[in-house]
């Protein structure tokens, strides 16, 4: 929850009017920041689930998105899959982690039939994992459900190569904006 990335990001959405809740999953060493073997779903999907009962407390009633970087977005999905997510109007995933590296599958966009709440998946075009050939159809088979943006020459971690002209601060800004256009139009 203290990754640069993840603090730059929640402060792009706040500049939107966007607040966040930041949690850490029990595998992660928060004193350390050192990560060991990652929980079991069971653990990772009651741990988004009871941060998001959290988040409603706090959050004195307002809308709710959920969501995450990588194997927190996909967590979360599956979290809502499982019916784990009631208060959530809208889900986002900022670099869906849908293969491992250099081994395309859909297997792991599989429980997305189960959701039943808009989702937006930001994805970078140099993404290894996340190969848009396979994530496209995909989203056109959730249809209404499923908003795919794309941002062009980003990786997984939504880093620019410097002869794209474009800085990693730029494409932060990019997808907090999205985001809160996005979650404008779920409010109508």
């Amino acid at each position: 929850m203290r990754h640069s990335f993840m603090e730059a990001l929640a402060a792009e959405l706040a500049e939107q009017g966007i607040a966040t809740l930041r949690y850490q999953f029990p595998y992660m060493d928060s004193s350390s920041g050192k990560r060991g073997r990652p929980d079991s779903p069971r653990v990772l999907t009651a741990t988004v689930a009871a941060a998001l009962r959290k988040t409603a407390e706090l959050s004195g009633g307002a809308p709710l998105l959920a969501g995450g970087k990588s194997m927190g977005g996909r967590m979360t999905s599956q979290a809502d899959s499982l019916g784990l997510l009631p208060d959530v109007r809208g889900l986002v995933f900022y670099g869906f982690p849908l293969h491992p590296p250099k081994q395309p599958s859909t297997k792991r966009a599989e429980h997305l039939a189960e959701v039943n709440v808009p989702m937006l998946f930001l994805q970078g075009t140099r993404d290894e994992l996340a190969d848009l050939k396979l994530l496209r159809p995909i989203c056109d088979k959730l249809r209404d459900l499923a908003t795919l943006h794309v941002i062009e020459g980003a990786d997984h971690s939504f880093h620019m190569l410097k002869k794209s002209g474009r800085s990693d601060a730029e494409v932060l800004h990019e997808l907090a904006v999205t985001t809160a256009e996005w979650a404008e139009k779920l409010g109508k």
